[in-house]
């Protein structure tokens, strides 16, 4: 195969396939299948440059009220999941779903103007019948007892999930858990073609509401990330049993899928076959709607999957031929559309009165009058000469406001004096006010960095006591081990003298309960026995993944350095802050005695010290500023690192579960 890149065209794919002699000399196969593509990666490209490219300007999208769906396609083991997901072993190797959450409230976090809303759901169809990834009875029940995720249909012809449930995320780690969450509960298996071949099809949504503060127009946009699983030739991997029925289904729905591509083709179709599965359904808007939808063909290039790999592109290029309309989801907040309906009704009836003369015969309500009471007060007391006073329409609330306005200009007895001091006195209360908030203002700033700085710290100790506690008990294992041996050879002498009596039965006996014994303490919920902690530490050490945990425990003691040294930095800087504020008040004091002392000389020139004092203060708070921030990125990194890692250690300690349970069964046999 062959990559044609071009910056100003298309991509292309060239594939060539030689014929092969055994056909005979007639020969009429294609040889070469050349398809475009508008970006295409070879298998060294960094997940990073794939969501700059593919995800980022999905992303923008929604970010501004559009729809969005990005879904990968290919044969089993080809590299979706990984691509939409991403691995576990490193942070760099984060998918397009994680990567998306940070970018997305990353520009929420920067846009101030609007209140954003964000929900997650997650949803799998597995052999045609839909499951809620974040449900939490997923863990205790079996699959066949939790309730499916059914489509009902309105007369809209507008498609609604029932059973699944949508989760609020208000910053980046609340979804990143819920995405992890999801993960562990999919349904993964293992097959000749593929170690962890996932066998059902999911559907990670995000969903994001956006309102301006008074406006009564909200955005709404959703965004789909979709990992289909893959399809396979049960001709050419020989599977059966349950991995047979799930090819089976995964087969069908992916059929059913090209279906529907190629009725969106063409453009005299008048049924689009949107029911046949499930899939379908829930992606009627993605595939032929109101969405920006981004595929990605994933390509397994090898002499075997040679008729896979041109089978998916040619499905790619069934779907770059539809064209979705895409228009920006507004609606009105139905609660303010009412309440200013309600207003303008009331108006028209008081106008309404007014003009045709017939006049109310009830007296105002109470509530009325305090109402007219406090519009007229604060009338008098704006200084503005354009202050209108508004009452409406209604000609009792008119003539009550004439009359209490001639009882307060009766009563009044005020002098133009006691006015001119009052409002002098005002404008000092006002300044006084103005400086004494913006002093508030200060200490709170403040005092929030210091709560920052000191959670930040307790943070950092906490992890390093769990990093010597941990050491801790290694040492404390490894003693134990050496115990457990001394007194197993001791018991082997006394079986061997003649006053002993431990014959070959209760020697097995004794063995097979050697074995047994970390299961039974882990069931009565002890810790793991002393054996069992030796054993697990050699297969810890010939386990793959104790590469990976011991990569993510050195990043991670690289990443708390560095964390602890901007803290002692940030301490630093804030410390030379409060220093040079002193020296402006020091400075300060210094002028005013000056000025006492001498009378003559100017007191309001400015002070070049003060100033360059000042400028020295506004650069150390840009460097606490961007230290702050670089601190902040720190943390979201350093939790992205402890859930891998502890997602790492869950599978090996399971693996060695498995191999402990086989091992102590061949033992008793």
């Amino acid at each position: 195969y062959s990559v044609g890149d071009n910056e100003n065209s298309l991509s292309s794919l060239e594939i060539i396939v030689p014929r092969d002699l055994a056909d005979g000399f007639v020969n009429n196969k294609r040889e070469s299948y050349k398809f475009k593509f508008q970006k295409i990666f070879d298998q060294e490209a960094k997940q990073d440059v794939v969501f700059d490219s593919i995800a980022k300007p999905v992303a923008e999208c929604v970010l501004a009220g559009y729809n969005g769906t990005i879904f990968a396609y290919g044969q089993t083991g080809s590299g979706k999941t990984f691509t939409i997901t991403g691995g576990a072993e490193r942070y760099s190797d984060r998918g397009i779903i994680p990567r998306t959450l940070s970018y997305i409230f990353d520009q929420l976090q920067k846009d101030s103007s609007k209140v954003y809303t964000t929900h997650v759901s997650y949803l799998e169809i597995y052999n045609e019948c839909g499951y809620d990834l974040l449900d939490p009875r997923h863990e205790a029940s079996r699959l066949e007892d939790l309730p499916k995720v059914t489509i009902m249909e309105d007369s809209d012809q507008n498609i609604h999930l029932k059973n699944l449930s949508l989760q609020q995320a208000t910053n980046e780690e609340e979804a990143l858990n819920l995405l992890f969450l999801g993960d562990t509960n999919r349904m993964i298996a293992e097959t000749p073609v593929n170690q962890a071949s996932t066998r059902s099809h999911c559907i990670f949504t995000i969903h994001l509401s956006s309102k301006e503060p008074g406006s009564a127009t909200i955005r709404r946009s959703k965004l789909h990330l979709v990992d289909l699983a893959g399809s396979e030739r049960v001709a050419k991997t020989g599977v059966g049993g349950h991995l047979l029925t799930e090819a089976k289904y995964i087969n069908l729905s992916l059929h059913y899928l090209e279906q529907v591509i190629i009725a969106l083709a063409e453009k005299n179709r008048s049924h689009i076959p949107y029911r046949n599965s499930m899939m379908t359904s829930v992606l009627r808007d993605s595939l032929g709607g109101n969405c920006m939808t981004t595929m990605i063909a994933t390509l397994s290039i090898d002499k075997r999957n040679i008729d896979e790999c041109i089978s998916t592109c040619r499905f790619a290029q069934r779907v770059a031929l539809i064209k979705n309309e895409v228009v920006l989801n507004e609606e009105i907040d139905p609660r303010l559309m009412i309440v200013r309906l309600k207003k303008e009704i009331q108006e028209l009836k008081d106008e309404l009165e007014l003009v045709t003369g017939k006049q109310r015969t009830s007296e105002l309500s109470q509530e009325e009058l305090l109402q007219l009471d406090e519009l007229i007060e604060a009338y008098l007391e704006d200084n503005d000469p354009d202050s209108t006073l508004d009452v409406g329409a209604d000609i009792r609330k008119i003539k009550y406001c004439f009359v209490h306005v001639k009882q307060l200009l009766n009563n009044s007895k005020i002098s133009d004096k006691k006015l001119l001091s009052q409002h002098i006195s005002e404008e000092e209360d006002t300044n006084r006010e103005a400086g004494e908030e913006e002093l508030k203002k200060l200490k709170e700033l403040l005092q929030q960095r210091d709560n920052e700085i000191n959670i930040l710290v307790n943070m950092l100790k906490k992890e390093k006591k769990k990093a010597q506690d941990a050491l801790l008990q290694l040492n404390a294992a490894s003693a134990g081990s050496t115990v457990l041996e001394h007194s197993l050879s001791v018991n082997l002498e006394e079986s061997q003298s003649p006053s002993g009596c431990f014959n070959l039965k209760e020697a097995k006996d004794f063995r097979s309960s050697v074995h047994k014994l970390p299961f039974l303490s882990r069931q009565t919920g002890g810790k793991m026995s002393l054996g069992c902690q030796e054993a697990f530490e050699v297969f810890k050490q010939d386990h793959a993944d104790s590469i990976t945990i011991e990569d993510n425990k050195q990043l991670l003691k690289q990443r708390f350095t560095e964390a602890r040294c901007l803290g002692e930095k940030l301490n630093e800087v804030r410390n030379k802050i409060n220093h040079l504020k002193g020296e402006i008040t020091q400075r300060r004091i210094q002028r005013a005695a000056l000025a006492v002392s001498s009378p003559s000389e100017e007191p309001n020139t400015l002070d070049p010290v003060e100033e360059k004092l000042r400028t020295q203060i506004e650069e150390e708070k840009k460097s606490y500023e961007t230290m702050f921030n670089r601190l902040k990125v720190l943390k979201v990194e350093i939790e992205h690192l402890q859930l891998l890692t502890e997602k790492v250690k869950m599978k090996l300690q399971k693996d060695f579960e498995d191999w402990w349970s086989e091992e102590a069964i061949n033992l008793q046999v």
